[in-house]
């Protein structure tokens, strides 16, 4: 399958140094718990899903379109969770298992064992992981020990993942009316749900109390997190399976009609809209000034946030459907090996 190598790449990326750097932390308000130099810690750099890097200050709008591969390494085809790195340890999918590994040298942690597979990529926040299995459940696991603090059952999950933020876990399903799940993070009692009517791959951001996701109606939506009202809803050409990237008012998000759209965050008002010519599944990445993202027509770009313009592309061998992530000057990104390896690369301006 096509998703394969987002998981691949983000464990190289552990492997890499990420998670390494002090003060990883994620808090329950789904932002970094410490400043400075800052690691992709997770598949939406923080739990609550923002996919913003505030803390990226090498590349920018003027020198982005100067960006050169660094290197590229051949991976495995491995599960399709992608793991979070949290003071020195990995947690990720392991087929049927949530794995916690040593950072420094892969040696299992602990591991706890659901009835289906784990494609789902793991949210950490205060101490616990949250994590999806195709068994229907969302899992509640302490960081520590793994040792299960209570699941809820809300059908299969597929890739959404959850996401954690001021004491909630929002979560989508897969099957049935395609719901959006809010869950007490202590209890995992049902808060409240929202059915889009559809199928739920986009995986929840949560930004100054709303909830963004996409869904195969085609419709970006915004939520209050608190009451899960419908506070906005945009339509695309297509289905929205690319989680939402939010960054100064702005929801960058990619669409099966080919386009990256920026659009208000407040109102759901499109600002620029960006075709690719082909199916956008990659989640934006924003960093600086820049959203990077990934394309079925083969390309990663760099767009300028603010208008849309393209500031520089890179095309490869076959399908980017892998989200980047931004750290240190560095653009990281997967590609699809069409069934066989596939690469990962790493983009720098020198």
């Amino acid at each position: 399958m096509r998703r394969c190598l987002a998981g691949a790449v983000v464990v190289l990326l552990g492997g890499l140094g990420f998670g390494q750097v002090a003060g990883s932390v994620t808090s329950s308000s789904g932002r970094p718990a410490t400043q400075g130099r800052a690691n992709w810690s997770q598949f939406h750099f923080t739990a609550g899903g923002t996919r913003l890097n505030p803390y990226e200050k090498t590349l920018n709008v003027k020198n982005v379109g100067r960006l050169r591969e660094k290197w590229r390494r051949r991976t495995t085809l491995l599960d399709e969770s992608s793991p979070a790195v949290v003071n020195g340890v990995v947690f990720v999918g392991c087929g049927l298992e949530v794995c916690a590994l040593r950072a420094s040298t892969g040696v299992k942690v602990w591991s706890f064992t659901t009835g289906s597979g784990v494609q789902s990529s793991p949210a950490v926040a205060d101490g616990v992981v949250y994590v999806g299995s195709n068994d229907g459940n969302l899992y509640a696991l302490d960081a520590r020990t793994g040792a299960k603090l209570w699941s809820h059952g809300v059908g299969v999950m597929e890739y959404s993942s959850p996401a954690a933020a001021a004491g909630v876990v929002y979560v989508g399903a897969w099957f049935g009316n395609g719901d959006l799940y809010a869950l007490n993070a202590k209890t995992g009692a049902l808060l409240w749900s929202y059915p889009t009517g559809g199928s739920l791959i986009s995986s929840p951001t949560i930004v100054n109390g709303v909830v963004y996701f996409g869904s195969d109606k085609d419709n970006v939506y915004a939520l209050d997190a608190a009451s899960g009202a419908l506070l906005w809803s945009y339509p695309t050409g297509g289905n929205v399976f690319s989680p939402p990237a939010v960054a100064s008012g702005v929801v960058y998000v990619g669409s099966d009609d080919f386009n990256v759209y920026a659009l208000d965050a407040t109102t759901g008002a499109k600002l620029w809209n960006y075709n690719t010519g082909n199916t956008v599944l990659s989640s934006p990445a924003v960093a600086n000034g820049v959203v990077y993202v990934g394309s079925e027509d083969r390309n990663v770009y760099a767009l300028d946030a603010k208008t849309g313009a393209k500031l520089w592309s890179y095309r490869f061998p076959y399908y980017v459907d892998s989200s980047p992530a931004v750290v240190n000057g560095v653009v990281y990104i997967g590609v699809d090996g069409n069934g066989d390896h596939g690469k990962v690369y790493a983009f720098g301006l020198k």
